[in-house]
């Protein structure tokens, strides 16, 4: 989503309470608030896709799904609102935000890409629990699977038009592209 910054910097804790009562979710990095805009339609149909196809998945497991709506504190001082997170957490230390996710996948836009694929990646890659990171185009079928390897490296895998499917380690599914962009309309040359 695109961002809108607020010239103030104020506290995490003035942060946490704000957003409680906020109509428009923020994200905040280090004092600073970024009011996040509107997504697309495709966006949006990606993100459900996801969202649907993980929550199914893990119905019978401990692990769950939560979409858009749910911030990850990636830091003590930065707060991301992820298109979809899975964390195996169970009932979070506050209800505002989870802490330990072990997947988070973003779907870009043109004005948020640069800041998915280093800003945020670089975040998420020093929280413990996160295994797998994936940044999607809603604008042509591209994953990236940003993914921790067992002695803490970090390997990227990219798929496109010519792949299948890929897997996700971290919940053990195996999806298919055709899933992730269901019903997702591209531009002509896309």
């Amino acid at each position: 989503m695109g961002y809108a910054k607020l010239k103030a910097k104020i506290s995490v804790e003035d942060y946490i309470s704000g957003e409680e009562i906020s109509q428009i979710r923020h994200e905040f990095l280090d004092g600073e608030v970024y009011a996040m805009a509107g997504a697309s339609q495709n966006h949006n149909r990606i993100a459900m896709n996801f969202s649907n196809t993980l929550s199914r998945h893990l119905e019978n497991s401990l692990c769950e799904t939560y979409a858009e709506g749910m911030r990850v504190k990636a830091a003590e001082n930065i707060f991301y609102y992820p298109d979809v997170l899975v964390t195996c957490e169970g009932n979070f230390k506050n209800p505002y935000f989870c802490e330990t996710p072990v997947l988070i996948i973003e779907v870009t836009l043109p004005s948020t890409i640069q800041i998915d694929r280093r800003e945020k990646l670089l975040a998420y890659q020093q929280m413990p629990s996160v295994q797998e990171y994936l940044v999607v185009s809603q604008d042509q079928i591209a994953v990236e699977i940003h993914r921790r390897q067992s002695d803490g490296r970090w390997i990227t895998y990219y798929f496109d038009r010519n792949d299948e499917d890929f897997t996700l380690e971290s919940v053990d599914l195996k999806i298919l592209l055709t899933d992730v962009y269901r019903r997702v309309a591209f531009e002509a040359g896309a």
